[in-house]
């Protein structure tokens, strides 16, 4: 059965926040995207209500046994157009999470149609500041009421939406972040579910990104969890080396998140005629790179910084500091190129954006 989408507009508006001091993550928009899922009717009631709380029985599965997945993606405003940025790879990977989370398969073509009704609806609410964007938040929670460790039989599909400011303060003053290399603590192993978006990566990952903190670095990156030797992740972003003239990420081995920035990204650097090697990669490898002069830039990408350029990698006893801790030009073209695609500022020569109507 084809899903309709019904439309409940509010009639209240909210008072918006003050623009000019937006947090990530704070605020959210006037309405919201629901779609319920039962083994009776399959995914079904696609509507756009007003943004409100949601009520859940306390025995709901999500709340036992973490039956949940989620994306991030965001919606631009610039020179009068609206544009979302791949979200048709945001919905395929939330089926790759879904498969391996035994969550039902959604139908990706229709909920990019419903989230451009969605943008369209709360487009006031998209900021247009350099920088700025709307943040998106699709997810999925398993809403049987049964403690019973199976899979649910209800489910939840939600979207909602939320301004945000600019990552870095001054868009092309990237500032580079420390990073501590884990050596402790695991995040994934080939096998689990680190190649997907579920909530219980992010709440494993919590106690190593406290103990980074703690001495004063930005993020944690992941080591491989059999021999902690090759480089995975970072905790909110995928991360490439650039060593002697070529660009080096961690092949994509069944714990590793694809990330939708990542992917551009390699795509980009081809474009520009770029040897990009996607291989295993160890921390022994990188450290004798650093050492003889070779590793010339690190940078980590994700929905939320596109590029977030790294000053220095925490190993061990060792502190690297790379490109004497100043974004790299590649860094830099990487950022202003995506970021300009994102916004329509710059030709997209690879059919990434697609467009919301304005109102």
């Amino acid at each position: 059965m084809a899903l309709e989408l019904t439309i409940h507009e509010r009639t209240d508006k909210k008072t918006k926040p003050d623009y000019n001091d937006l947090s990530f993550g704070t605020n959210f928009t006037d309405h919201m995207f629901v779609m319920d899922y039962d083994k009776e009717q399959g995914w079904h009631d696609a509507r756009i209500t007003p943004y409100e709380p949601v009520s859940l029985d306390p025995s709901a599965l999500v709340f036992h046994y973490g039956q949940a997945v989620f994306e991030g993606l965001k919606a631009y405003k610039a020179n009068g157009e609206i544009l979302l940025f791949r979200p048709e790879k945001n919905f395929e990977r939330l089926n790759i999470s879904n498969e391996r989370m035994n969550i039902p398969q959604v139908d990706e073509s229709f909920l990019v149609e419903a989230l451009q009704t969605l943008v369209h609806m709360d487009q006031d609410w998209i900021p247009t500041k350099k920088g700025q964007s709307l943040y998106i938040r699709p997810f999925v929670i398993a809403t049987e009421p049964v403690i019973n460790v199976k899979p649910s039989s209800q489910y939840k599909l939600m979207i909602i939406l939320s301004p945000v400011g600019a990552y870095y303060s001054n868009s092309d003053q990237m500032s580079p972040v420390k990073i501590y290399v884990e050596d402790e603590f695991v995040r994934s192993v080939k096998g689990g579910v680190g190649f997907t978006k579920t909530s219980g990566n992010y709440a494993a990952s919590l106690r190593a990104q406290t103990k980074a903190t703690e001495l004063g670095y930005d993020q944690v990156l992941w080591l491989d969890a059999l021999e902690k030797k090759y480089v995975e992740e970072v905790g909110s972003m995928n991360i490439f080396f650039k060593i002697n003239g070529e660009v080096v990420t961690p092949a994509l081995n069944g714990s590793i998140l694809a990330g939708v920035t990542r992917d551009s990204v390699i795509e980009l650097l081809k474009h520009w005629g770029y040897t990009v090697q996607e291989r295993r990669l160890s921390m022994e490898e990188i450290a004798e790179a650093h050492k003889d002069g070779t590793l010339e830039e690190v940078f980590g990408t994700g929905t939320a910084a596109v590029i977030s350029p790294v000053g220095m990698l925490k190993w061990k006893d060792k502190e690297m500091v790379v490109n004497n801790k100043e974004t790299g030009k590649l860094s830099l073209d990487l950022y202003q190129t995506i970021a300009g695609i994102q916004t329509g500022e710059e030709k997209d020569p690879f059919g990434w954006t697609v467009p919301v109507e304005v109102k």
